[in-house]
């Protein structure tokens, strides 16, 4: 992924001396395993010790590669070239897919681990803004249209439950995909014994996998994309939130505009939602891995290489750009300003006409049938919307309202608070 949608504690976890570091972890316990065994000798532990801290030569690796056409073996080969002939101890029994799947089940469970606590830091500041505007009057809108009255937190809140829900399925997804193997050429151990693999994943903090083939089956690593991709949804539908409310002829609450931004290059007046609009593409990219992730379930036999060109650019894109999403979203929700008062002038834009539900209801409980009901209340609610008068005021002046109704009752429907009278209980629900 390029620089500009990068953090560098995400992207070295990726880096090829990370990489390689894992690589000559997993082979060192892999030996240290078979020399506990009596399968290689306990002297090669020291030499490989002694070179522990290598740096490794990506450059020549890639040259090596260059002729084996091979990765690992390119690996192996820039090792022996490094330790001398005790290199002949390593890989003892092992397929490169031990290393490979493994060093992937550590590099994904590692960026879960930071999108875990990216998840966290964006809680605590929609949570901030649930509790800061719990009772902050806004309207709320169904296909875009103003609906009924609701609260501005009640909208952060749903936010927090979403994300919320995301934190629980990250971390089911990272312990899914936190599983090593070391099973050998079709993950039968015909040539290393299954304590070798028990003993690696142990120290590496993984769990075995119960049945490999060569690899470790696909279905783990399709449902962390998937997971990854729900949360970046989940980001977009926040992002687009904020970019309507954003709208000139809405401004309920706008992106913080730091000094000396600009907006436009023709343009000097423009504050653009350009966060909010960066995310909406960050999801898209992210959500790019869930098919190519699942299409990877399905390999050749034991094995094939289909997998390996998909993973090497999703596993580092996906979770990279997904770290990068959810540090700009917390920072722009930590900062996002909210106009109380043009909610409030919002609320009441259509004259009245979003108390229209409540009209309805009370007209049926009155004798009248929904049916007619409906006509009443849709005949002067329309009307008000046309003529631009008060809705109250038509159906003060309306025959058929005020033969079952009182003016008392009226001021009663018109009452907003009732909106807002369970608003405790929902938020007992979600915060406690």
């Amino acid at each position: 992924m390029i620089d500009r949608y990068s953090r560098k504690v995400m992207t070295d976890i990726w880096s090829d001396q990370k990489k390689y570091e894992i690589w000559y972890e997993i082979e060192r316990y892999a030996c240290e395993a078979q020399a506990n065994l009596g399968v290689i000798p306990k002297e090669i532990i020291d030499t490989l010790d002694q070179n522990k801290h290598i740096i490794f030569d990506a450059k020549r690796i890639n040259e090596i590669e260059k002729e084996t056409k091979h990765d690992v073996i390119a690996f192996l080969t820039f090792i022996s070239e490094i330790i001398g002939e005790d290199a002949r101890f390593i890989h003892q029994g092992m397929t490169s897919s031990d290393i490979l799947d493994t060093c992937f089940s550590i590099q994904l469970f590692r960026s879960s681990e930071l999108l875990i606590e990216d998840l966290k830091t964006l809680l605590k500041n929609i949570k901030n803004l649930a509790l800061k505007h719990k009772f902050t009057k806004c309207i709320g809108r169904s296909h875009g249209i103003h609906a009924e009255p609701t609260t501005f937190g009640l909208k952060m809140a749903q936010a927090y439950t979403e994300m919320n829900r995301n934190l629980t399925r990250l971390k089911t997804a990272s312990e899914e995909i936190r599983v090593g193997a070391i099973s050998g050429a079709v993950g039968n151990y015909s040539s290393i014994d299954p304590k070798v693999e028990e003993y690696v994943c142990k120290k590496l903090g993984l769990k075995v996998e119960e049945i490999s083939t060569q690899i470790i089956p696909r279905d783990r690593h399709a449902a962390f994309f998937s997971t990854l991709s729900v949360i970046a949804s989940s980001i977009e539908r926040l992002a687009v939130e904020i970019r309507h409310l954003q709208r000139t002829e809405i401004m309920e609450v706008s992106e913080f505009f730091s000094k000396g931004q600009k907006g436009s290059s023709a343009m000097p007046h423009k504050k653009n939602p350009i966060h909010s609009e960066n995310l909406t593409g960050l999801s898209r990219l992210i959500r790019m891995s869930v098919i190519p992730a699942l299409e990877n379930i399905v390999l050749w036999h034991e094995r094939d290489i289909s997998h390996s060109s998909v993973e090497r650019v999703i596993g580092p894109d996906a979770t990279v750009i997904l770290d990068f999403a959810l540090t700009r979203l917390s920072l722009l929700m930590e900062n996002l300003i909210v106009y109380p008062e043009n909610m409030e002038k919002n609320l009441y834009k259509l004259n009245g006409v979003i108390f229209s539900q409540n009209v309805l209801l009370k007209l049926t409980q009155k004798g009248i049938s929904r049916e007619e009901s409906y006509k009443i209340v849709q005949k002067n609610a329309l009307k008000a919307i046309d003529d631009d008068v008060s809705f109250k005021d038509l159906l003060l002046n309306d025959k058929e309202t005020m033969n079952v109704l009182s003016p008392k009752e009226l001021d009663q429907i018109f009452d907003i608070s009732r909106y807002f009278k369970h608003v405790d209980t929902i938020y007992k629900r979600i915060f406690g």
